[in-house]
């Protein structure tokens, strides 16, 4: 079969060499030459910036296993989740899927996903923690780590010494003021001073709006861990930053239908001046979509230039074992595979992700990619507790935010209403006992910074 692939990071890290490998592939006795039938399997993932890395692995994978498996990488795009819920409504899904700190619930939650406790060994589980809410549900396991994800400002350095700006921005007002700064230096080349991939709003602001929420001191994604409710009013001051430098034309015209991988590749041209993103992104501009520019990531502005918070270290899962698979064991030899040693390790130093397992952190080399540094986990970085994601009624936040970013209105009463709407559906998720949530009066988001491991 062959692979599709659609075109287009660092605390603790994975142990142990799991290169599975069984019974033998030639003919048995009695058999003669009769080729034996492969056993087929899918692994989709929405990772697109260490797509030709994965290939590789699944292709040797494909060439050296010794019990007759083919793997068939799918690689989707923002439209993965989309994609996965009509997999299982139409049977067929994926025997494997990736999972994010942002998914493995709802794909919990769903039935998506199947434990993979009877296969963890004693040696498994203590190589690879057991992170509650972001592995495992409900006392099972569902997933392991690989790397960890930071988020930062990335900047076009060559846009900014010709707008005069010595320092990225700190402030949301600086952002503002900065990005109508890069668009008048980058006129003549039909640059524009900030973008954003509006194409999907959740993906967008999940990796903006999100960010800033959080290294000012607010859930990121408008939950309220003190009071163990929805309020929305943190993301106000962020959202109209994002409008008035939609207002200013100082936005890359076409962002409502703009997607991740052509964003990076305008600005791996020169076109943008900055905007904000993963940790990935350090691995795109060296392969996926080459910089022909001089460019480097700084820490994401705060609402006020004050860190009341912490920027949000994403991981603690990677792949998971599909419910609805038909061959479990082939899809866990192939899983286990992807967590050997080598990989791993490799998936470090070529600067894909920050390693979460400790035994390969401890002995990984520091990637050799051009602008990883300030990608590199610092003071300000830490791990948030998950927040209850609960099926809301009407119109979601990402998209009341960017209805607004691009045709205005009443924010207050927008953020109002998401609040009552988001409120109700988790009483009624609590009521069904679908969430438990528990108030958190001593909450404090500064005491996050600085620690990876939750």
């Amino acid at each position: 079969m062959k692979t599709r692939i659609v075109p287009a990071l660092l605390g603790l890290a994975m142990a142990g060499s799991l290169v599975a490998c069984s019974s033998d592939n030639g003919p048995k006795e009695g058999q003669g030459n009769k080729p034996i039938a492969k056993t087929k399997i899918t692994y989709w993932t929405g990772d697109r910036h260490d797509s030709d890395f994965i290939k590789e692995m699944v292709d040797k994978f494909n060439t050296t296993n010794q019990d007759n498996i083919e793997v068939e990488l799918v690689v989707k795009g923002d439209d993965f989740d989309q994609a996965l819920d009509l997999s299982f409504q139409t049977a067929e899904p994926p025997d494997i899927i990736r999972v994010k700190e942002n998914t493995i619930q709802t794909f919990y939650k769903k039935g998506f996903l199947a434990p993979i406790d009877e296969f963890m060994t004693d040696d498994l589980k203590a190589k690879f923690p057991e992170m509650k809410d972001l592995n495992s549900f409900d006392g099972k396991r569902y997933s392991l780590p690989n790397y960890g994800t930071t988020m930062r400002l990335i900047y076009n350095k060559e846009l900014f010494a010709k707008a005069g700006i010595t320092t990225p921005p700190t402030t949301l007002a600086e952002l503002v003021e900065d990005a109508k700064k890069l668009t008048e230096a980058g006129k003549a080349i039909g640059a524009y001073g900030f973008a954003q991939n509006f194409k999907n709003p959740g993906s967008a602001l999940g990796r903006s709006s999100r960010v800033i929420a959080e290294v000012s001191g607010y859930g990121g994604f408008g939950y309220d861990f003190k009071t163990a409710r929805y309020d929305f009013s943190g993301m106000k001051p962020i959202i109209q930053a994002f409008k008035q430098i939609k207002d200013d034309g100082s936005m890359l015209p076409g962002v409502e239908s703009l997607d991740i991988d052509p964003l990076r590749a305008q600005f791996a041209q020169g076109k943008i001046g900055m905007y904000l993103s993963f940790s990935a992104e350090a691995g795109v501009y060296q392969s996926q979509f080459p910089a022909k520019i001089d460019w480097a990531a700084a820490p994401v502005p705060s609402i006020n230039g004050s860190f009341n918070g912490a920027s949000g270290f994403l991981g603690g899962q990677w792949l998971a074992l599909s419910s609805k698979t038909a061959n479990k064991e082939a899809a866990w030899k192939f899983m286990k595979y992807m967590y050997n040693d080598s990989l791993l390790q490799q998936y470090q130093e070529k600067g894909f992700g920050i390693a979460m397992v400790p035994s390969i952190s401890a002995v990984a080399a520091k990637p050799q990619v051009k602008g990883i540094e300030g990608f590199l986990p610092n003071k300000y970085d830490g791990v948030w507790p998950v927040y209850p994601v609960v099926p809301v009624q009407g119109t979601k936040s990402d998209d009341a935010f960017f209805k607004y970013i691009l045709s205005g209105g009443d924010l207050d009463s927008i953020i109002t209403d998401l609040n009552t709407r988001y409120n109700a559906a988790l009483d009624t998720a609590i009521a069904k006992g679908d969430v438990k949530v528990q108030p958190m009066p001593d909450f404090k988001p500064s005491d996050l910074a600085g620690k990876f491991v939750k």
